[in-house]
């Protein structure tokens, strides 16, 4: 079992970024940012038991490939933090904890490293993760605000990353005090990067989810894959509502809080439409129950962030023992369904509509 690492000295935040960052940060430790009244769809859903599964629990499998990457689990320590030094600890215990159970990490937007250069060692994990996919991160807005092809290589070889996550968050830009609007003429500068970064392009969102129609535009211009990101999760426009220092903006935050759609609406949605796409499902998951739909609803991966964030908060051991429940309860369901592996789960009709 992974080791609780103890806090260091660390230089006090300072910039108008680092603090965003900071805010965001301890403001998503709080179930006050959940969605409330919108959920994420999966509890349309339930398994039918299968009573007589013809299996040894001790085969059952987790394993997957996504994206050429083998993989212990179907499961994805979705982008959270990064710019601060309380975030620089979080990174590098989710790093640890990813190492040791071989699953791909995602970090927080880059953009404060490219702005900030001194928070880069916040996102230098790869010495703590040296085998596992890591994922880079960056806002696809920011491509309309100075960051270009340039730029985005930058930040996947600072943190020798496998792929380039680009997240899109008009809501929350929308609400945000300072938040960066011009979403126009982003597709055509996702497609360039498509072409010219070396490391594949994943788009996701932030919690308002992605639709069958826009994913069917991204994978149109060569994005490798699509996370979901739906929402009856964490509401980024409850988050900013929180920290904002303007009515305005605070009532825009409350009045959009729970927007977005649901998870499993996304998910359904996109495999209509593309059957094939590599596809992670995220926003509201918490448990082994909700990766165990996403992924018999058609999903590749599932994607956790908050309840990760808050494991890992209070250390790497109680992170690792998170995740540790999460795949036990993934293998139970499997063997309960009658279902060896998650390719067998995908292929067996074994969810229904309650």
């Amino acid at each position: 079992m992974a080791s609780t690492t103890s806090h260091k000295e660390q230089p006090t935040v300072d910039s108008p970024i680092e603090q965003r960052k900071a805010e965001h940060l301890q403001l998503c430790m709080s179930d006050d940012v959940a969605a409330k009244e919108s959920t994420t769809g999966l509890e349309r859903y339930r398994f039918r038991h299968c009573a007589l599964p013809e299996l040894d629990f001790a085969d059952i499998d987790l394993r997957v490939t996504f994206l050429g990457w083998p993989l212990a689990a179907p499961l994805l320590i979705s982008s959270m933090t990064g710019g601060t030094p309380d975030a620089g600890e979080i990174n590098r215990r989710l790093a640890r904890v990813a190492q040791q159970i071989g699953i791909p990490m995602g970090v927080g937007s880059q953009r404060v490293m490219l702005e900030q250069p001194q928070v880069r060692d916040t996102f230098a994990i790869r010495q703590d993760a040296p085998t596992i996919p890591l994922l880079a991160n960056l806002g696809a807005v920011q491509l309309n605000y100075g960051c270009g092809v340039a730029e985005c290589q930058k930040i996947v070889e600072m943190l020798e990353a496998n792929a380039l996550i680009l997240h899109l968050n008009p809501l929350q830009e929308a609400v945000q005090t300072e938040g960066d609007r011009n979403f126009k003429g982003l597709l055509p500068k996702i497609a360039m990067l498509c072409q010219t970064l070396p490391v594949p392009i994943i788009v996701k969102e932030v919690g308002n989810g992605i639709s069958g129609e826009v994913a069917q535009r991204l994978i149109d211009v060569g994005v490798a894959a699509i996370d979901v990101a739906g929402a009856g999760g964490t509401s980024w426009a409850k988050v900013e509502a929180a920290r904002a220092h303007d009515q305005r903006q605070r009532y825009l935050g409350q009045a959009f809080g729970e927007w977005g759609i649901p998870t499993a609406t996304c998910i359904e949605q996109i495999r209509a439409r593309l059957p094939q796409v590599p596809l992670i499902a995220s926003g509201g998951l918490q448990h082994g129950t909700d990766v165990a739909k996403v992924l018999a609803l058609g999903a590749n991966l599932a994607g956790l962030a908050r309840p990760f964030l808050q494991a890992a908060h209070q250390s790497e051991n109680a992170l690792y023992e998170r995740i540790e429940l999460i795949l036990a309860e993934l293998k139970t369901i499997l063997f309960c369904t009658g279902n060896q592996s998650i390719a067998h789960l995908q292929q067996r009709p074994c969810l229904e509509r309650c």
